[in-house]
């Protein structure tokens, strides 16, 4: 539910309370206080959507370079980049990558609040939520900058985007192995499917730069699809911690510091998500 007050109120920012069937809500919570103004619903539509829809629309952006003779697949297998250099396709994968980095930074920031309800440490959950953050920015700057135009934009946005979006995910597995007590939703082998999903990816994007450094350029591009589906993945699979969570509201409370009184019978409005 989103709840919003009426005049004379501030934002005081986003929180999760969480209710965990299973994992319990961590020791010092109460309900309607601060930490209540933000609760994710079970399986928001954020991740599953970006997980299950963005790469369904990878094909077809790739299909139409190749019937639009912008690549030439006897010359090699093509980088993503080239398939996304030039019209119609170009604009294709610009609002599919603008569509995912929203996606991604709402799947950010909902993580760093059930992270945050779970006992992780402000400065551990930080690091991972700007480095999910700054995943989600180099995703658009590479939908929006092409290669053919900016290319020094294009590869800083997917260094963000592959590099540091792997790192959002070793972190988080980092913080599975340190903290033993922190709640582990879905099956027992989810667990396991990251570092196995992980590993494969760091493996592959060391192996796309070096194979692109020795001009086995095919072989690297395919790495880079590869990485690329293999990150939708991993995004995707955030869907079984978030099954777990029992709803979503926004809320507006009046201002503390404000000289006029709040309203007695504030205005409210729910809207169901």
């Amino acid at each position: 539910q989103l709840w919003l007050q009426s005049a004379g109120s501030r934002c005081l920012g986003f929180s999760s309370c969480s209710r965990l069937r299973r994992c319990g809500a961590p020791s010092g919570f109460v309900p309607g206080s601060r930490r209540d103004l933000l609760r994710p619903k079970r399986e928001p539509p954020a991740s599953p959507a970006w997980a299950g829809r963005c790469p369904s629309t990878v094909p077809p952006g790739f299909s139409l370079a190749v019937v639009n003779k912008a690549v030439n697949l006897t010359d090699g297998f093509p980088y993503i980049s080239v398939c996304g250099n030039v019209p119609p396709q170009s604009c294709i994968f610009s609002q599919v990558l603008n569509v995912g980095a929203a996606s991604a930074a709402w799947i950010c920031i909902l993580r760093y609040y059930q992270l945050r309800d779970w006992g992780v440490r402000k400065w551990h959950n930080q690091v991972i939520l700007w480095t999910g953050l700054l995943c989600a920015l180099g995703t658009s700057i590479v939908g929006n900058f092409q290669e053919k135009n900016q290319r020094s934009t294009h590869l800083t946005g997917a260094f963000l985007a592959f590099f540091v979006g792997i790192l959002y995910f070793w972190l988080q597995l980092f913080l599975s192995w340190r903290m033993k007590n922190l709640p582990q939703p879905g099956a027992p082998w989810i667990g396991p499917l990251r570092l196995v999903l992980c590993s494969a990816c760091f493996v592959l994007e060391v192996a796309m730069v070096v194979l692109h450094s020795w001009s086995m350029r095919s072989v690297s591009a395919i790495c880079e699809w590869v990485v690329a589906m293999l990150l939708f993945i991993l995004f995707g699979l955030l869907a079984v911690d978030f099954s777990r969570l029992d709803g979503c509201t926004l809320c507006l409370q009046p201002d503390s510091g404000s000289l006029r009184p709040p309203p007695d019978s504030p205005t409210s409005l729910h809207v169901q998500l």
